[in-house]
């Protein structure tokens, strides 16, 4: 039976798949992109980022794609308020319009990456569960529908629970503490107004006992929320979500002493509630260079997202692989050698960033800690 062969397999199409292979693709190097979505548009892909001018702007301008982004931008996105569980607001400051770390939606981000990709890049239904290494350098990997390929490249970037990762390590990713319930409310102008008028135009952080909201105002008119809880990653595997009535009823039982204008955000929310308990890797996760075979983004270094650096170190972390490859044509592993020395120090200074901003947020004298870190330096 013939396999087919790929020089350089990237697993996962998520923004950091996706910008190696425009980087690449600059640079006029091919990779096939692997992604277990039965399409393009087959989920929903989640809320605001906001994208560094350090990392995941400059990945855009390694990939030419910067002008388009910054015509996709949300106004206002910038704008920050932080209240207490009585919906006092502590802290308010407007969108300074300087574009420092301008929002964007996920999914806008993601079709900019695919639409400048050529027809064919991304396979999608190609969900990988396993790979080997076959010697040299070269790797086999198997896709959930039983077929093979193989690879002289293979690129992790297939996320938290990497099927990747461990030809590089054993870690396993662990559970944080916190845990988050996601949750929408769509056209809130018109249909929530008392919620988005708490919310306002950007981030938002209500926060108290080891708990709280935060969430974001969607260029759409929506309200993207997230109510987190410092609690064993048992609590939520006890909520009924197939019901979203009664998995409100569950969260709310977390707020009962909280303002009825901030437990609001939960009681109207529309469509279904979605557990997301928090998992990260150890600071510091590294592994010995193993042949033919990296990893990026959540892959190689999940973390919590209390420090807003997800998606902007995926992307880098790809823009940064895909021109160590291209200054090394003919060394892959001096490449990836150059690759993983940017990638490990940057990682662990994140993470422990990642760390901090998680016992800022769920600390026992919050909001404090994060209004500390708004405060004038001097």
């Amino acid at each position: 039976m013939h396999t087919t062969h790929h020089p350089i397999a990237v697993i996962g199409a998520g923004l950091g798949g996706l910008t190696l292979a425009r980087v690449l693709h600059v640079n006029g190097i091919a990779a096939a992109v692997f992604d277990l979505d039965a399409s393009a548009d087959a989920r929903a892909q989640g809320g605001m980022l906001d994208i560094h001018e350090e990392s995941g702007q400059a990945a855009l301008r390694a990939a030419r794609l910067h002008d388009g982004f910054r015509a996709r931008v949300h106004p206002g996105g910038q704008a920050v308020r932080v209240l207490d569980r009585h919906a006092r607001v502590l802290h308010e400051e407007a969108d300074d319009g300087t574009g420092g770390r301008p929002e964007i939606g996920r999914g806008q981000l993601r079709d900019l990456l695919l639409g400048s990709l050529p027809a064919g890049t991304v396979r999608w239904g190609a969900k990988a569960v396993g790979a080997r290494p076959l010697g040299g350098g070269r790797h086999e990997v198997t896709l959930a529908d039983g077929t093979t390929f193989t690879t002289g490249l293979l690129i992790g970037a297939d996320g938290a629970w990497s099927r990747i990762r461990p030809l590089l390590s054993d870690a396993t990713p662990s559970y944080t503490g916190i845990s988050f319930v996601e949750l929408d409310l769509v056209d809130a102008d018109t249909r929530h107004p008392e919620c988005a008028e708490l919310i306002g135009g950007g981030m938002f952080f209500a926060l108290g006992d080891h708990k709280g909201f935060l969430a974001h105002r969607e260029p759409g008119g929506g309200l993207h929320i997230y109510t987190a809880l410092r609690t064993p990653e048992s609590t939520l595997s006890a909520f009924d979500f197939t019901d979203a009535r009664a998995a409100k009823a569950a969260v709310l039982e977390h707020f009962a002493d909280w303002a009825p204008a901030l437990r609001r955000l939960v009681s109207e929310a529309d469509g279904p509630l979605v557990p997301r308990p928090i998992h990260a890797l150890a600071e510091g996760h590294r592994w010995e260079r193993v042949p033919g075979v990296t990893l990026l983004g959540d892959a190689a270094h999940l973390m919590s997202p209390f420090a807003g650096e997800g998606a902007n170190l995926a992307m880098i972390d790809a823009a940064d692989l895909g021109e160590c490859l291209a200054a090394r044509p003919d060394d892959t592993e001096a490449a990836l050698t150059a690759y993983e020395a940017r990638l490990f120090p940057r990682a662990e200074e994140k993470a422990r960033e990642s760390a901090r901003g998680l016992e800022a947020l769920f600390h026992d004298h919050a909001p404090q800690p994060l209004l500390d870190l708004f405060a004038p330096a001097g």
